[in-house]
């Protein structure tokens, strides 16, 4: 972390300067926003905590209910999104709060004894060793909370607004602040009264009975499995040796149950599997009771047993799968702009077993807030947003048609089963699905054309940027490339450098070059006068000699960006290359040189030789409005 570079910094760092919006920020929902998120759910929060970094921009969050979540129903948080958390600040605080997970047992009828269960199989949850960072469980509660936090540390100070549901809204593009939204006090003195907000844009992150995707004439389209699960929080004595390993059990004739430890040592999460649901069971199953789910635990577990002695909290639910037709406004037909956007559950619903629902919704947060961020902080064109739903219903798309079929394993009885080893075998091959890193975006004005992809074979466009470990040269710091990066809007340009070192002829100090002093260079084209040289891009260089050869005197001037009040000089932008673990042979990275483009939310957007200025330029010209706002 950084920080003093404004002056001494005596209290926490983590509390950034109140700017903009921030200073004297009105208690009081006020009439006019920018932005209006609707539900304070993962997806709500990360795009209130996201775009709590730009505090040019009015952005409120309301809720229905009275306060924080207290109990949450999604707990499993994939390896991508603990790489989320490390750009919002909290990813080591929630690793050490979780329950890790890093390996799963399969649980199947004994071949000789096919009334108990046996272990058939353990497998490790990360087999090829795709992300440092770990499979969490962790109470969806306890995400958001790191998220409020965030966002009152942020330059905006944003915090949610209790107590307010949505009832409608309409949207007159005549005016200014086009979408009129209509909310109801929940609570409080003014409970049952209405009142009116008007918005520039408003993301509904409120749920599979979303509202806000109802008032735009959007619907879920999909089908149900008729098979219900019963699914319960409880802190258990039992003989079943695996009650601290996820696991995936499969009985011979009572179904079957997901055991999910979680975190603080000795709380469980059971899956029961409660069988087929007829066609006209009219909501019937849902009636289900604890001690009914308890007792078809104990069947399943069978010649172990389960005792119950407390339930934090217990649900039925059937299966089902149903994706949003639209997943905005916008109308084609007429050239209509989106200002209306929906995310997580209000636009794609799943069983909860595969793990997806948070961690989805929250990507589907982050790809609009930085966007919306951008158009209002008036850096990118209004045409950015219409890349929203284009790049995530394919996600939600394909991550319904994994869930279909996850599920349908684990409904089947294992001798009904093509290959007894059918659900591991699966689980073993599309892991990298469920752990987040199967996302491919396609080309579009802010992913580029692969056609430089052989510089930089281990950063696929379009695909998550995976971090790896370099030494900081300045302080012989070991570090994680990846993990310098912050939620905080910016663009990152990742220069891999050439074999010559610093200080000699090279693409590399051509390059530097031009970026520091070409008309054409983006961070020149782009960047506003009045804020540091590197506010909207954080431009890094890694060397292939070893920290102690790179001479920081002779590094280019771009990689040494003059910082706050009195100019100081940031010397954290020079890596070299981690002895043993070499991120160019790791990465696939050519020995002449790369430069590779990220995208805020940590897509990779565009990877080149050094040589190609002017396809980075015109890459950002898309990307980018120019002139930039002055001292915006």
């Amino acid at each position: 972390m950084q920080f003093h570079h404004h002056g001494y910094v005596s209290g926490d760092p983590a509390v950034e300067p109140a700017a903009g919006v921030g200073i004297d920020r009105p208690e009081e929902l006020p009439g006019e926003v920018d932005v209006l998120v609707v539900g304070t759910g993962p997806a709500g929060m990360i795009t209130a905590a996201q775009l709590s970094q730009f505090p040019g921009v009015v952005t409120r969050v309301v809720e229905r209910r009275s306060g924080r979540l207290a109990v949450g129903q999604a707990d499993g948080i994939q390896a991508r999104s603990v790489e989320t958390f490390q750009a919002f600040g909290f990813a080591r605080r929630i690793i050490d709060e979780a329950y890790r997970i890093t390996t799963m047992s399969f649980w199947k009828p004994d071949p000789a004894d096919p009334a108990t269960i046996v272990r058939a199989k353990r497998t490790p949850d990360d087999p090829a060793g795709v992300s440092e960072f770990p499979h969490l469980i962790v109470n969806q509660a306890r995400v958001q909370d790191h998220f409020a936090e965030f966002m009152a540390n942020s330059p905006a100070r944003s915090e949610p607004d209790f107590g307010l549901e949505f009832v409608g809204l309409e949207r007159d593009d005549a005016d200014d602040h086009p979408v009129t939204v209509t909310l109801r006090h929940t609570s409080g003195p003014r409970e049952g009264q209405t009142r009116t907000v008007r918005a520039k844009y408003v993301v509904g992150c409120d749920g599979a009975r979303s509202g806000v995707r109802q008032a735009i004439g959007g619907t879920l389209a999909g089908d149900q499995a008729l098979h219900a699960w019963g699914v319960m929080d409880v802190l258990t004595v039992t003989d079943f040796p695996d009650i601290r390993t996820k696991c995936a059990i499969q009985s011979r004739d009572g179904g079957s149950i997901l055991l999910i430890p979680r975190e603080g040592g000795y709380l469980d999460r059971f899956y029961v599997d409660l069988g087929e649901v007829s066609q006209d069971d009219h909501g019937a199953v849902r009636r289900t009771t604890i001690e009914q789910i308890i007792a078809r635990a104990n069947q399943i577990l069978h010649p172990y047993t389960v005792d119950v002695k407390h339930v934090a909290w217990h649900s039925v639910y059937e299966v089902g799968h149903r994706l949003a037709d639209r997943f905005d406004d916008a109308d084609e037909a007429t050239a209509r702009p989106p200002r209306v956007f929906i995310t997580g559950d209000a636009c794609h619903t799943h069983s909860a077993k595969a793990g997806q629902g948070m961690n989805v919704s929250m990507q589907d947060g982050f790809n609009i807030a930085w966007k919306l961020g951008h158009v209002l902080d008036g850096r990118s064109p209004e045409s950015l947003l219409t890349t929203y739903a284009a790049e995530r219903r394919v996600v939600a798309k394909d991550l319904i048609d994994f869930d279909k079929q996850w599920s349908t394993l684990m409904a089947t009885r294992p001798e009904d089963l093509a290959d007894p080893s059918e659900l591991e075998d699966f689980y073993v091959k599309t892991f990298e699905f469920p752990a987040g890193f199967m996302t491919q975006y396609q080309p579009s004005q802010i992913v580029a054309e692969p056609d430089h992809q052989a510089c930089a074979t281990g950063y696929p466009i379009g695909k998550r940027f995976r971090s790896a470990p370099v030494v900081r040269v300045c302080d012989a710091t070991p570090a994680h490339l990846g993990h310098t990066a912050r939620a905080d809007g910016r663009w990152r340009i990742y220069v891999f450098a050439d074999a010559p070192p610093a200080g000699r002829p090279s693409a590399l100090a051509d390059l530097g070059e031009w970026l520091a002093h070409s008309p054409g260079s983006p961070v020149l084209t782009h960047t506003p006068d009045g804020p540091d040289e590197d506010a909207w891009f954080d431009v890094k260089v890694v060397y292939q000699q070893p920290f102690e050869d790179v001479d920081l005197r002779r590094v280019p001037r771009v990689f040494l960006p003059r910082k706050g009040p009195f100019g100081l000089v940031d010397h954290e932008k020079v890596y070299a290359v981690e002895p043993g673990q070499d991120v160019f042979e790791e990465r696939g990275i050519d020995r002449r040189g790369a430069v590779v483009v990220v995208r805020p939310d940590q897509y990779v957007a565009d990877v080149l030789p050094l040589t190609a200025t002017d396809r980075l330029a015109a890459f950002f010209r898309s990307v980018f409005v120019a002139p930039p706002p002055t001292g915006s």
